[in-house]
């Protein structure tokens, strides 16, 4: 698949990004894909090329552009459950720098950024996130309803909190796409479990929360011991069927 390097402008400073569409002359669905907490790295690249092979033209915006270009730190080629204390050590300034205000600013500029691109079709966009990135592209959908058809996230960070601004408070009044939550075992609480729940239901989508079993965190990430081969190719049959449904009309 065709890949490019991209620079998105946003009201903050220009994000670096990866982008992979298919190689047909069509234009196709478009996907934005954000990334777990490591970031912008040769996983997520893999993960993109994958996607675009589906027939979709996905951009994966490195969220901590504010700070530097991707890679901020240097990461292993494989991160052990030994290297994970420190590099999220590193990482917590980073994502608490995150806050929802930029987040969302940020979702106005990469949506716009992806759906001018001349590979990308008139239709409505797909939204997917891996960790901390399931947040991202919960907050990217219900800011807009009008663009986001499909949403999806695996392994997700904090969709159900206690703030004033958890994502899922904005569910009811303002969600209009098709979910997919694929969790491990541990990432929500059966009572955030519910929650969220009540508040799909409430907003009236199609919407599915899945335990993984025997999952752990981060179980689609290939480069840290967390990968699971079988959720793998789980995460691909959730989510393949919902984006085809979603942003192809079946």
């Amino acid at each position: 698949m065709p890949t490019k390097t991209l620079a998105i402008p946003t009201p903050d400073g220009v994000a670096d990004a990866y982008a992979a569409f298919p190689d047909d002359g069509e234009r196709h669905p478009g996907v934005l894909l954000y990334p777990d907490a490591f970031g912008l790295r040769p996983v997520l690249e893999e993960m993109a090329r994958t996607l675009s092979g589906h027939g979709y033209c996905v951009l994966v915006p490195n969220v901590y552009y504010r700070q530097g270009p991707a890679p901020l730190i240097d990461l292993p080629e494989h991160i052990g459950d030994e290297d994970r204390p420190a590099l999220i050590a590193r990482l917590t300034p980073l994502v608490d720098a995150h806050t929802t205000e930029r987040v969302l600013r940020d979702a106005d500029a990469f949506l716009a950024f992806l759906t001018a691109q001349p590979e990308v079709g008139p239709g409505p966009v797909g939204a997917i996130g891996y960790c901390m990135g399931a947040v991202l592209a919960m907050r990217t959908a219900t800011a807009h309803p009008d663009r986001v058809a499909a949403v999806a996230g695996f392994h997700p960070g904090f969709l159900v909190t206690d703030a004033p601004d958890s994502p899922h408070r904005l569910i009811p009044e303002r969600l209009a796409a098709d979910v997919h939550l694929g969790l491990a075992e541990n990432d929500m609480s059966p009572e955030a479990v519910r929650e969220i729940e009540r508040a799909f239901e409430a907003a009236g989508v199609a919407h599915t929360t899945e335990v993984y079993p025997g999952a752990v965190h981060g179980f689609t990430m290939s480069d840290t011991d967390a990968f699971d081969p079988a959720a793998y190719r789980r995460h691909w049959d959730r989510l393949l069927p919902l984006l085809g449904r979603a942003l192809r009309n079946g």
